[in-house]
Order: structure tokens, then C-alpha cells, then sequence
């Protein structure tokens, strides 16, 4: 019966990656599981890019084709705009390719000044899809409505191992120096603080970069297959998520799945919004450091709150839904609008 459901929804779609691209990154991960599912779900998807499919993670299902010119760019129900600089060719795009979709992700002010988004997002012709309450309440802020929708979950190599809470309490993070809206700096000050505080803290850290040997950092694994990933979530006790420019942040979900408990912010676009609840599966600092600081420490010091906040986690990430569920809601949705 399902399935019937999703043959009567059969449609094209394009996910216009022009001057945006494909590379091993979270966000052309989150595009390509969520392609892949739609695929899967009875539709046909291509991906039209100015350049070759960098990413390496994950395989593209979907159909890749490199365009020179709009001519060769297939007819469409649907075009969906991923980042902001895919944002104005899709618009410019013929009828024939399908109704504009912006799915905004992430607040790219590292593209364009938020005017600039903001003007693009109030085109007429645009149906932004947003990934985050965070997002889909920025957007309201300037009397722009979008419909929310996740990418969901595919946690399934990540779970509980029952193995964290030995003698050293660990703080786990993410490294990223690309961009500083990670604030992976506020997670190394902290840990020099603490350190120095108590004499059983530990850093945890991982990400895409090389091993940056800093000292504080007492271990390091760089890109972590899925069987690493979780014995490394699992081995932390307290979770760092510092970040101030997110859509829906992935990582501290991952931590979650193997009932870690966080340690965030209420920054406007902190990314954790749909999923961290304060003094439930975790803590929720004010958006400045000391907030942050103080907040660690108080999950420090008491063991039982830490086991109490971790005893939510998995079931709160759970309930944004895994990727069929969310992407069945993206293709009812996208159904209506064509």
C-alpha cells in the first residue's frame, strides 16, 4: 500500500548544484542520502552541476551531469536550489525545468551579506524548504514563511555501547577551523580552563582536517568510519556544541544516538533547536562563553545528572524521524507545489 502511495507521486527532480558543487563535506553528504532516498521512493533525480562529483562518502544514485549550457539541462517538475550560489541561476531557469525550490540549510553569510539572502528568499516565483525551527524562525523574522522539513536520521551503526562514565570524564568535540561560527575554539578554552581545574578531564576531538597535534587535545581521529564513530561518541561523557551558524547541526545528533548528553547554546542559529531541550537530554548555556563554561562544569561535578540528561537522548533524536519518513514528507510537499 506504501509503495503504491509513492509510485502515484512519481515526479523529476533536479537538484541544481551550479557553482555550488559536490565534496565530501556534511551538506553534500545530507543532498545525496536525501536524493538517493527519493530515488528509492519511486522518482527521478538528477543532479546538474558545473563541475565533477567530488564527494567520496556516500555513492550518488542519482544521475550526474556536468552543464555547459541551460539547453542541456533537463525538463523538470521540480528544481531545487542547494546553496546560496545556486540560489539566483535557478530562478533564471526556463519553465520547463520545473517549479523554484530553495531548501535552505544552513544561513550561508559566509556567501552573501543577509540582505542578499534575504532579497533572493523573498522572490515570488521561490518555495524555500527550511531544515531547522532555527532557520524557519529567521525566515519569519522578515515575514517570509517556508515549510520545515528535516533530512532525518539514518543513525543505524549508532548506539549505546554502555561504555562511557569510567574514571576520566571526557569532553568531546568537533574540530572544524574552516569556518569560526564553530566555535571549536570555545571548546579548547574550555578544556584549558577545566584542566586546570580538575585533574580527570580529557579532550576528545574529531573532524575532516589533519591532525592538528595540539596538546590539549588527548586524542584525535580524523574523517571516522561509522564503527569508529560510534565507539568515539560513546566514550564521551559530555558533548561540546558550541556553534553559532547552523541550519540542523548533525553532530550533536550523532553524540546523542549513543546517549551522550550535550552541552549548547541558545544562539540564534545554534542548529540544535529541534532537538536539545535544556535539563532534559542536556544543557543549554547563554549564547557567550562563560554561560557555556559554567554549564560544563556544573555536568562535571554531578555524575547523576549526566546519566539522567543521557537517559533522552536516544529517544528524543529519534523522534525528528529517519530519512524516508522525512523525504516521503519532501516529496508530498513538493507534489503540491509543481
Amino acid at each position: 500500500m506504501i509503495y503504491q502511495m509513492e509510485l502515484n507521486y512519481f515526479m523529476r527532480i533536479l537538484f541544481n548544484l551550479i557553482n555550488v558543487g559536490l565534496g565530501d563535506n556534511g551538506g553534500s553528504s545530507t543532498l545525496i542520502k536525501s536524493a538517493n532516498m527519493i530515488i528509492k521512493l519511486g522518482h527521478k533525480v538528477i543532479f546538474i552541476d558545473s563541475g565533477k562529483n567530488q564527494h567520496t562518502w556516500t555513492r550518488l544514485k542519482a544521475e550526474h551531469k556536468i552543464i555547459k549550457k541551460t539547453n542541456n539541462i533537463p525538463d523538470a517538475d521540480i528544481v531545487i536550489a542547494t546553496g546560496f550560489k545556486s540560489w539566483d541561476h535557478t530562478f533564471k531557469l526556463p519553465e520547463r525545468c520545473g517549479t523554484k525550490v530553495i531548501w535552505l540549510r544552513g544561513w550561508e553569510t559566509w556567501q552573501a551579506p543577509e540582505n542578499q539572502l534575504i532579497y533572493l528568499l523573498k522572490n515570488p516565483s521561490c518555495f524555500p524548504i527550511v531544515n531547522s525551527e532555527g532557520l524557519q524562525n529567521k525566515l519569519l523574522k522578515y515575514k517570509i514563511k517556508s515549510k520545515l522539513i528535516r533530512p532525518g536520521n539514518d543513525f543505524n551503526g549508532l548506539y549505546p555501547l554502555n561504555i562511557r562514565g569510567q574514571e576520566k570524564i571526557i569532553l568531546g568535540g568537533l574540530y572544524h577551523t574552516k569556518h569560526n561560527t564553530k566555535r571549536s575554539d570555545w571548546i579548547l578554552q574550555a578544556a584549558h580552563i577545566l584542566k586546570k581545574k580538575f585533574n580527570n578531564i580529557q579532550l576528545h576531538m574529531f573532524g575532516t582536517s589533519p591532525n592538528p597535534k595540539l596538546p590539549i587535545i588527548d586524542k584525535y581521529v580524523q574523517k571516522p568510519d561509522l564503527l569508529n564513530k560510534n565507539i568515539f561518541f560513546n566514550k564521551i561523557d559530555i558533548f561540546l556544541s558550541p556553534s553559532k551558524l547552523e541550519g540542523l547541526h548533525i553532530v550533536p545528533q550523532e553524540a546523542m544516538a549513543t546517549g551522550c548528553p550535550i552541552v549548547g547554546t541558545n544562539a540564534e542559529l545554534s542548529g540544535t533547536q529541534d532537538y536539545l531541550f535544556h535539563e532534559r537530554n542536556g544543557l543549554v548555556a547563554e549564547n557567550n562563553f562563560e554561560s557555556f563554561l559554567n554549564y560544563i562544569i556544573l555536568l562535571i561535578k554531578d555524575k547523576q545528572l549526566r546519566s539522567n540528561l543521557g537517559s533522552h537522548t536516544v529517544e528524543d533524536v529519534k523522534k525528528l524521524g529517519n530519512r524516508r519518513k522525512n523525504m516521503r514528507k519532501m516529496v508530498i510537499y513538493l507534489e503540491g507545489i509543481r
